[in-house]
């Protein structure tokens, strides 16, 4: 059972630490805002990885392929809603990083967060297709600890993004900052970008 824990966990993290818009949304909430916005950000993302890493357990994965439609429609809001972030973090100016990191509440963050993480075919497909795969081929006694490392990869991975990006604030100014906004703004809009390409192939 402890080898199909780290083997999970280590699948996890394969899956999970390769740049991605979750990733890139976690990691500007950090440097740019700070914590605690940054740890919702990060228990946001990791709750919407273990409901699709449970989803993927139960044979989720078959569901998605059968639906007519809904590849194409989570392609294109997945477009729309990182193109809307993009260009928000690209028009960042330094007078509202403060107005920013005073004004939030927790279900703001958690609605982004959540918007962000499961409006990402990319990132479906791989926590609830390969992982729900890999979790269903295991011996039904190695199931649940496999499961379990798939979802600590999770939860681990964005805490320490968030706990390193936060701790490069100390050494960057608000002018600084602003412009891993706009970067992060920047690769956000690339996603858009390729999940467009990728609706447009759907027709």
């Amino acid at each position: 059972m402890t080898a199909a824990f780290f083997t999970g966990l280590a699948l996890g993290l394969a899956l999970i630490v390769p740049i991605g818009a979750q990733n890139v949304f976690v990691f500007g909430q950090a440097v740019t805002l700070g914590m605690p916005r940054a740890l919702w950000a990060v228990v946001g993302a990791a709750l919407c990885d273990t409901l699709l890493i449970v989803l993927g357990a139960a044979g989720t994965s078959a569901l998605l392929n059968s639906v007519p439609g809904l590849r194409p429609a989570m392609l294109i809001a997945g477009a729309l809603f990182l193109t809307y972030l993009g260009v928000k973090s690209l028009r960042t100016k330094p007078s509202e990083l403060d107005d920013q990191a005073g004004v939030w509440t927790r279900g703001q963050v958690l609605r982004q967060t959540a918007a962000v993480s499961l409006l990402n075919p990319h990132a479906i497909l791989d926590t609830v297709g390969v992982l729900g795969a890999a979790i269903t081929a295991q011996a039904v006694a190695t199931r649940l600890p496999f499961a379990v490392g798939a979802v600590v990869a999770s939860w681990t991975w964005f805490l320490v993004l968030a706990t390193a990006a936060h701790a490069m604030r100390r050494f960057l100014t608000k002018e600084r900052r602003v412009w891993f906004d706009r970067v992060s703004g920047l690769i956000l809009l690339v996603f858009a970008g390729w999940l467009a390409v990728e609706f447009v192939h759907t027709l």
